[in-house]
């Protein structure tokens, strides 16, 4: 009854809200080295629009890299220092929009937005004068100048793959031991119940680093995506969100006895929101609110945004400690109540 009467409503909502690739209310730097009339007045029409939200004002060319590294903005207007008075007297001025193409078709709806919005001021411009203006604009794409989408792909695969392989295939195979009765036998023998687990776990640990592997080969050597960060900590970060899925596994396991249940809780626990809500197809800041709350607990989120930030951009520890932090959290707590959870009897 909860599956036909609430998967409806949760559908409709997910389909209606999250699912979806316009971008609105996204963060935008500005860099603005003219400080003059006109400079305000194509800052003010930017963040009066709905589909930007003024995060940031830099002072230097020097904050733009930081600024993409702290995801504080994915796109960012730097206005020169002669744009004013190049309007004024050449009727002619230049501006430069730089965005953060680690997720291609986000940057790339960023600057035709902009872009809009720009020739949307120049044409104000030419209501009231006697000669046209022209507002060239000058377009950079950081960390993904040639837009391949694998970019943003392959850390969304490397998240699905370790997911199903991690999750799934751990909860269903300790719950068919409960179903052909060898659990029972397993569990009366010598061995502590905790080794059992432990052992169970161990064989998807080791196949899912040998698929982390051929998936980086496979990226590398055939889709032409480097790994511009540490290799080391990029593999580490792996295993933790790893061991993340397998505390999941060993939890859904423990509360479940059949192998349908426990295929289905896996399924709508991690696979579904690791694609709706992780960010890897749909952008997490489009989401209403409730949505964009629910995110923070699904850990492919974070484990994504890992990815993304040491394989594409190619930042260190320093840059992903907070989603090293809030992974190593989750792990603990799974790990904790699936052991708390584990019936050392069967009923």
């Amino acid at each position: 009854m909860f599956i036909l009467l609430g998967m409806p409503v949760v559908q409709i909502i997910i389909f209606g809200f999250a699912l979806t690739n316009e971008v609105k209310n996204e963060s935008i730097a500005i860099l603005d080295q003219s400080k003059d009339a006109a400079a305000t007045q194509l800052i003010s029409k930017i963040s009066a629009s709905h589909y930007f939200n003024v995060a940031a004002v830099l002072h230097s060319p020097d904050e733009i890299e930081k600024t993409f590294q702290t995801n504080k903005a994915k796109l960012i207007l730097v206005l020169p220092s002669s744009f004013g008075n190049d309007l004024k007297h050449l009727n002619d001025a230049q501006v430069q929009l730089i965005a953060d193409a680690s997720d291609p078709n986000t940057a790339t709806t960023l600057i035709n937005y902009a872009t809009a919005i720009i020739t949307d001021y120049q044409q104000t411009l030419d209501a009231t004068a006697q000669m046209p203006y022209q507002i060239k604009t000058q377009v950079r794409m950081l960390y993904n100048p040639q837009l391949k989408g694998a970019y943003s792909f392959v850390p969304g695969v490397m998240a699905m793959v370790l997911m199903l392989v991690c999750t799934m295939m751990t909860a269903i195979t300790i719950v068919r031991e409960k179903e052909t009765g060898t659990m029972e036998i397993m569990l009366v023998s010598p061995i502590q119940p905790i080794k059992i687990v432990v052992a169970k776990a161990i064989p998807y640990l080791l196949l899912s680093i040998v698929n982390i592997i051929s998936i980086l080969l496979l990226s590398v050597f055939v889709l032409g995506v480097p790994v511009n960060g540490s290799l080391v900590l990029l593999i580490g970060e792996s295993i933790l969100f790893i061991i993340t899925c397998l505390s999941f596994g060993l939890l859904i396991s423990s509360i479940t006895d059949s192998q349908q249940t426990a295929m289905f809780i896996s399924l709508m626990g991690m696979f579904l929101p690791t694609i709706m809500l992780s960010g890897f197809m749909f952008p997490v800041e489009n989401m209403p609110l409730p949505l964009r709350v629910i995110s923070n607990i699904v850990p492919s989120r974070w484990f994504y945004e890992i990815v993304l930030a040491v394989m594409i951009k190619g930042l260190g520890i320093s840059s992903v400690w907070k989603q090293t932090l809030i992974l190593t959290g989750m792990t603990l707590f799974l790990l904790t109540l699936a052991v708390k959870k584990f019936k050392i009897r069967l009923e």
